[in-house]
């Protein structure tokens, strides 16, 4: 029996899920080619109709994470996003995993082209970020709002305190959106 039509483009869109859920969590040096594959239920032999390298995976996978979450900020407020990107959850990986914070030492590391989709993810953020601020839609205060939220998050993720994290977030909180004190 043939595939589907659309059975190519689903199994694709099953790798970077799993790739994307496995960057995020554990870095790019800590996954393997088997472990993301074994993670969507497929064998190393199909990685190969997809994805070059990965590198290329890895690249991709950023895309697919920041567009798979891009939806929860369209429309929203510079209050919201602070609540929302500046939460518990967020922390603990529940809600989003979000690659702009989860990698950004990651990707320090790695290939341009892999830089290149960072690089592009974060001027995107940074847009949603002078969008959802309609008292100030200036591009220096998007800039700031991006990184205090994505490094507010970073740090967050990296502590083992987590009295010391909330309280990390809620400066952050009160510094991007000042109303959610």
């Amino acid at each position: 029996m043939p595939w589907s039509a659309d059975h190519k483009a689903r199994t694709r869109r099953r790798i970077l899920e799993a790739a994307a859920t496995l960057f995020t969590r554990h870095g790019f040096v800590e996954v393997s080619i088997d472990d993301v594959m074994r993670h969507a239920g497929l064998t190393r032999g199909a990685f190969y109709a997809h994805f070059a390298s990965k590198g290329e995976l890895h690249a991709e996978s950023l895309h697919h994470a920041a567009h798979a979450q891009a939806h929860r900020l369209e429309g929203v407020t510079a209050q919201a996003l602070a609540l929302g990107y500046l939460s518990q959850s967020h922390r603990q990986g529940e809600a989003i995993n979000c690659p702009l914070a989860c990698l950004v030492s990651d990707v320090a590391q790695q290939d341009e082209r892999v830089r290149g989709t960072y690089t592009r993810l974060f001027a995107g953020f940074v847009s949603r970020c002078q969008d959802a601020d309609a008292s100030s839609p200036d591009r220096e205060r998007a800039l700031q709002r991006a990184v205090a939220l994505i490094g507010g998050m970073a740090i967050a993720r990296t502590l083992n305190d987590d009295a010391l994290a909330e309280e990390l977030l809620a400066a952050c909180r009160t510094l991007v959106s000042p109303e959610t004190r």
